[in-house]
């Protein structure tokens, strides 16, 4: 799959840059960005509930989720999918942490990860799967996109852990 920025205006994000804000429904009610003040967090976005590669993606860090708790790091979850539709998924595969719900696309098209993919020679407009570490001032530390999924949530691991080294 490879995916390209579409003519929406939207622009890139860089490391060091503020994240865009948002308030967003999620299956743990509303949900700002600014809720993460104070602490890191992991911004995923994913492109469909209940799909072979977002279910490994989100069953692994459910997985980690300790893990990343014992760092005091958020995990949120993303993607164009309805409330309804993210708690069945969320109770299917017992994720317990927030599966936020962006219906419009346009948190996803502030993020820049709202693109035009080609999939199998069908182009269309969806969500590249893409991880953002947002650190305790609201900044992003870290930019993963697009992601393979196998190996990911490892490697967010440790770049948290080097942050918070620091």
């Amino acid at each position: 799959m490879t995916s390209q920025a579409p003519s929406t205006g939207q622009q890139d994000l860089s490391v060091g840059d503020t994240a865009p804000p948002f308030v967003l429904d999620s299956t743990a009610g509303k949900i700002a960005l600014s809720d993460l003040r104070g602490q890191y967090g992991v911004l995923y976005f994913y492109p469909k509930d209940d799909t072979p590669g977002c279910t490994r993606e989100s069953c692994a860090f459910r997985d980690a989720l300790s893990q990343f708790k014992a760092l005091h790091v958020t995990v949120l979850g993303v993607s164009r999918d309805s409330v309804e539709s993210h708690q069945k998924f969320s109770e299917k595969y017992d994720l317990s942490f927030p599966l936020l719900s962006d219906p419009l696309g346009e948190v996803s098209r502030a993020y820049g990860v709202y693109r035009l993919k080609t999939l199998y020679g069908r182009a269309s407009m969806g969500i590249v799967r893409s991880t953002f570490i947002i650190d305790p001032v609201g900044k992003i530390a870290k930019i993963f996109s697009p992601v393979h999924v196998d190996g990911h949530v490892e490697a967010v691991r440790a770049a948290l852990g080097g942050f918070q080294k620091q």
